[in-house]
């Protein structure tokens, strides 16, 4: 991992974070974006550079704007002068069950799940593949057994998905494409998910009986850029087997 230079999406809070954290400690240096979480983003820099100097950049961006991904991408490129790896982890969700679905919901839960990181696949592909790199797709156990009221939601992590496998072909041999699905990692920080009798429920549907950590996460990503030169194409559940027992 030392030296390379990894663009995380979303990576200024929770998961994200903690992805950033742990690539960072294992060497590599870090592109670190963000859309609103400005304040966020600065303290995480001056976290992780207090023993690393000059080793995280901070670029700022609306995902939505797809014809602003390239520059983003050329950006992220000239921080450090080379691109290793795209991990695609901004992520909106909420609900839209079926009769409060809109074109807005839409273009932000497919923007932000499916449509943002095909572009930004598309733009940094050429970077990659001079250091024949990788992109790691932040999923959802849910692509599989839809989570109910989530329709667009459950129907952009599916594209992802699907997305993950065609991409690790288009782009194959030189370029590695995987994904991760989460299960119950962080609780959503409103919604129905703040009912503790639903969380429990959660919770013992998994084979382990527990939540996981955000570090679960960020050490599977770890893995797939580090340690998985053979593997591409291939979707990992980090779910404490929930997804086997929905």
């Amino acid at each position: 991992m030392k030296d390379k230079v990894i663009l995380v999406t979303g990576g200024a809070r929770r998961v994200g974070a903690a992805i950033c954290r742990w690539l960072h400690r294992k060497g590599a240096r870090l592109v670190v974006h963000y859309r609103d979480s400005s304040a966020d983003a600065q303290r995480l820099k001056q976290e992780l550079e207090q023993g690393h100097p000059d080793s995280v950049a901070l670029l700022q961006a609306d995902l939505l704007d797809t014809g602003g991904i390239p520059a983003l991408v050329d950006q992220a490129a000239r921080q450090f002068g080379r691109l290793d790896a795209l991990v695609n982890n901004a992520s909106s969700f909420f609900p839209t069950p079926v009769g409060d679905c809109t074109e807005q919901a839409w273009h932000d839960l497919v923007g932000s799940n499916l449509k943002a990181p095909l572009f930004l696949s598309q733009a940094v592909a050429p970077y990659l593949k001079k250091n024949r790199g990788c992109i790691v797709n932040i999923i959802d156990i849910h692509t599989e057994q839809p989570l109910k009221r989530y329709v667009i939601y459950n129907a952009a992590k599916g594209g992802l998905a699907a997305l993950t496998r065609s991409l690790a072909m288009e782009l194959a041999p030189e370029v590695r494409v995987n994904g991760i699905s989460p299960g119950p990692i962080l609780w959503p920080e409103t919604g129905e998910w703040q009912d503790e009798t639903a969380r429990r429920h959660i919770i013992d549907r998994t084979l382990l009986k527990r939540m996981g950590e955000p570090d679960d996460i960020a050490r599977t990503v770890s893995f797939l850029i580090e340690d998985a030169p053979f593997i591409t194409g291939q979707i990992i559940a980090v779910d404490g087997g929930r997804s086997i027992n929905l």
